[in-house]
């Protein structure tokens, strides 16, 4: 059941014959596995009747079993037996029960077709051949071509041209008469394909003919296919012109290099090409439930339940806010608070006390100053005041977590992370201005509750975004609804159209990589487009430059910046760190409480606020996100005090675990 649930197969669970014969005839599974482990219904070597004393499994293969698989303890074992058995005995199966359908297609198709082997011997003709042609059923099979009757009327080299492009793996296509059974020639409209112009790798080749009867007017009675059309297509995607080239390369290849070449092969072709494979980190609870919370979409535990989360509509300023700010009307002591707000170590804890849980609005005011957002926006301050104003009222102020305290911290990092020598090589104005407002907007409207457990809900927002970056999806739509529904707030209101489009484009992309589903994807290609290649350029001025400022690696260096700041909290000084981990803990616990209440699958089964060990869930985090993240955007905006915080706060999770200390005291609201 593990096994299948990692592998998103579908399983069902019979715990005696009839239900298990019920089941089958309802679902008819791939795949049945017998547990002979405790079976108290039927003993499965005496169904088998194997002699006891035999240590063959052949009683079993003569019984209809035809694989044996004994107790292993560690589950991944489980795993690796399942996709082998999907990838071997399984398709199989598909592929013969596809064989079959294809044959029958044929048979219903009202066009002619024949196909013979390699050797010219018909190995089969469809019923609309045979009706065309004048022949019974089965007349022709085993026949080989040159006992069919020819018609004069093809011109002589004809055959030997039809011939050379088979011989040559190509298509040919033209006008062919053919001789019908009872003497009269007939024209025909004829495609023959070799069956290896599309499998390169099978030996020998089938002819496959498809005609088109004329009659003798000349007229066509009925259309040829157009899939001529498609298989002369000559669009590749690029992953599918490297596997057409590892595909060639195998043909000369000795057999180590070819069976290298064929699990190269097997990893292209999957759609996690950026994503880890779990190891050993699998093993520990901690990693597996953050793994699985935060990077799946909690399809693979829906139960039949059902609990509806219902989207909001999007708040309105309270009236107590309805009067703009200016940054010259900041009191003191706020403006006191924000003094050092281009530190790295600048505590949004102090500005959200000082501000009655309002830091956005007057960090936004004072950053978007600092880069002059309005000027390049061609914006009045107070619509920016307006629109800082009403996002952050769309923020839960109830959330533990992901609230606008922790949407000004992102955009208190980004601001950081935008000052930096590198990054400001890299990015135009036009990129700082959307990361600022993407990290701005990154999280507005979120629910206190994970991607899964939304899925898992069946919420109207889970329907809305067909399970897929729901949250992420989310916010980005919501912050442009917000604001553009209202002049005095929308802040794009002055840009050119096409200025406005880049801009916007932009944002969404940042918003849609805080999704962690994507994590290793973004990691890997920042590291293999950018570090890497700086990295070999020896420092030459050029080649940095050409990298930094590539279209593609612009993208790739903002999806990075907002991705770190989004989950900066190790790096942060030690105080903030453990403040921001009692806080997103107790956001998981409330999620934990609520699945079980409603019944619904426990996306995270470690976030049990009885039972939980922070230091182990931080440990966990650090060791499998942030760690590798964090090293390759050192490298490349150069951030030793964030290493440092970070290294610091990793040994103070590995005390405290070691000590044994499993809880920490949420910090007072």
């Amino acid at each position: 059941c593990w096994a299948c649930e990692k592998a998103n197969f579908r399983c069902s669970v019979a715990r005696t014959p009839e239900s298990a014969l019920e089941c089958f005839m309802d679902k008819q599974h791939d795949l049945v596995i017998i547990d002979h482990r405790h079976s108290r219904h039927f003993d499965a070597e005496a169904l088998c009747r194997p002699d006891r004393e035999e240590a063959s499994v052949m009683p079993l293969i003569n019984a209809g079993f035809n694989r044996r698989f004994v107790e292993n303890s560690n589950m991944m074992a489980c795993y690796n037996e399942l996709l082998q058995l999907e990838h071997g005995e399984v398709r199989a199966q598909v592929k013969l029960r596809a064989g079959n359908a294809i044959f029958m297609a044929l048979d219903q198709s009202q066009e002619a077709i024949e196909i013979t082997s390699e050797d010219q011997v018909i190995q089969y003709v469809n019923p609309a051949y045979e009706s065309i042609m004048g022949y019974q059923p089965g007349e022709l099979l085993g026949k080989e071509i040159i006992e069919v009757p020819k018609s004069e009327k093809n011109k002589p080299d004809l055959l030997e041209t039809i011939n050379s492009c088979i011989r040559k793996g190509k298509e040919w296509q033209g006008i062919y008469y053919a001789k019908k059974k009872n003497g009269d020639s007939v024209q025909q409209n004829v495609k023959i394909t070799p069956s290896n112009k599309h499998k390169d790798r099978r030996k020998g080749s089938l002819d496959v003919r498809s005609t088109t009867s004329r009659g003798s007017d000349g007229s066509s009675q009925r259309r040829h296919s157009s899939m001529a059309r498609i298989h002369s297509m000559t669009i590749e995607a690029p992953i599918t012109k490297v596997i057409n080239i590892i595909n060639a390369a195998q043909e000369s290849s000795p057999m180590p290099v070819a069976e290298a070449l064929d699990r190269v092969l097997e990893i292209l072709r999957t759609t996690e090409l950026y994503s880890p494979q779990l190891g050993t980190k699998d093993e520990d609870p901690h990693t597996n439930d953050l793994v699985g919370g935060l990077m799946t979409d909690g399809l693979r535990r829906l139960s039949g339940n059902e609990y509806i989360f219902s989207t909001k509509q999007p708040h309105h300023i309270p009236s107590h806010l309805t009067t703009p700010l200016s940054l010259n009307d900041i009191p003191p002591r706020i403006a006191q608070t924000m003094e050092n707000e281009d530190s790295w170590d600048f505590d949004i804890f102090n500005l959200e006390a000082a501000t009655m849980k309002r830091p956005l609005t007057f960090l936004g005011l004072k950053i978007f100053s600092r880069f002059g957002v309005c000027e390049f926006l061609n914006c009045p301050e107070a619509t920016l005041r307006s629109w800082l104003q009403v996002i952050e009222a769309n923020y839960h102020s109830t959330n533990s977590y992901h609230n606008s305290s922790h949407a000004a911290d992102v955009l208190h990092a980004t601001a950081y992370f935008l000052c930096k020598e590198r990054v400001k090589q890299s990015l135009d104005p036009i990129d700082e201005v959307a990361a600022l407002i993407a990290a701005t907007v990154h999280d507005v409207d979120h629910p206190g509750r994970t991607n899964s457990f939304l899925c898992n809900a069946g919420s109207e927002l889970a329907i809305l975004y067909n399970d897929t970056a729901v949250l992420e999806s989310h916010h980005a739509a919501l912050a442009f609804q917000i604001t553009t529904r209202d002049d005095k707030c929308n802040i794009f209101k002055n840009m050119e159209r096409n200025e406005y489009r880049t801009l916007r484009q932009a944002i969404i992309d940042m918003v849609l990589a805080t999704e962690m589903t994507k994590h290793f994807e973004h990691v890997n290609k920042f590291v293999n487009s950018i570090n890497k290649p700086l990295a070999a350029g020896n420092g030459d001025e050029e080649s940095v430059k050409s990298i930094l400022t590539s279209p593609e690696n612009r993208i790739l260096v903002k999806r990075m910046l907002i991705k770190c700041a989004d989950i900066s909290n190790p790096c942060r000084p030690q105080e903030l760190c453990i403040e921001w981990a009692g806080r997103i803990s107790e956001e998981y616990f409330a999620q934990t409480d609520e699945e079980k209440r409603q019944g619904l699958p426990v996306v995270m089964p470690v976030f049990d606020r009885n039972t939980c060990s922070i230091p182990k869930s931080q440990i966990s985090f650090i060791d499998y996100f942030i760690t590798d993240m964090f090293d390759a955007w050192d490298a490349f905006a150069d951030l030793p005090n964030l290493m440092q915080h970070l290294d610091n706060n990793f040994k103070y999770w590995k005390g405290l675990d070691e000590r044994k200390l499993h809880s920490l005291r949420p910090h007072p609201e």
